[in-house]
């Protein structure tokens, strides 16, 4: 008698689609242009800088306080891997972005450690990007960007900047740190938008 039953083929994955160029991965690959930063929640703030120069900040407590959600996501980095149906908690920009009076339609996010990402303002809203602290039931840390990072999924991940202190509105685009260095200024991974010219 045989130890596999005929026609038995292992366990199957599901039919996934991926971005093309795309592999995925179990694992959760840390990358980081520099070196962890390590931010006390008793000095971590949030602050939305308005083109006209209006200042509009949180504390670790008041982000807190701010009504959050639970999303499942798919991830993607520009460097190939994708890890699907990742877990996070975190407040809706569009929570933070409420109440402040802009003609803004670019963004750019700031990290602890100096890093900068730029990302079109309406890429912020309508539910497609988070201030996340949470990861998989728990506080997100920082190898992975906590105390918080931005989480905007549809996007190449590096995006999704890591240990976020704030971003400034403008009028214009203004590059971020990989984007100076060739990477493309929007970074769409179904359309493989990973350099500029893509």
């Amino acid at each position: 008698m045989g130890i596999v039953s005929p026609g038995f083929h292992g366990r199957r994955r599901p039919d996934v689609k991926l971005p093309p160029g795309q592999y995925l991965t179990e694992d959760f690959p840390v990358l980081s242009a520099g070196p962890t930063p390590r931010v006390r929640l008793d000095h971590w703030e949030f602050t939305i800088t308005t083109e006209a120069g209006k200042e509009h900040r949180w504390s670790w407590q008041e982000m807190l306080a701010l009504p959050a959600e639970s999303v499942t996501v798919d991830i993607h980095c520009v460097t190939r891997w994708s890890k699907l149906g990742t877990s996070w908690r975190g407040v809706p920009l569009d929570t933070l972005l409420a109440d402040i009076d802009t003609a803004a339609d670019f963004a750019l996010v700031h990290s602890y450690g100096g890093y900068t990402t730029n990302l079109p303002l309406a890429d912020l809203l309508d539910g497609q990007a988070w201030l996340a602290y949470g990861y998989d039931g728990a506080d997100l840390t920082a190898e992975h960007g906590g105390p918080a990072r931005l989480l905007v999924p549809h996007l190449y991940f590096w995006k999704s900047a890591k240990w976020v202190r704030g971003m400034r509105l403008l009028l214009h685009d203004e590059p971020g740190f990989w984007e100076t260095l060739g990477y493309h200024d929007y970074g769409d991974p179904w359309r493989e938008q990973r350099y500029q010219g893509d």
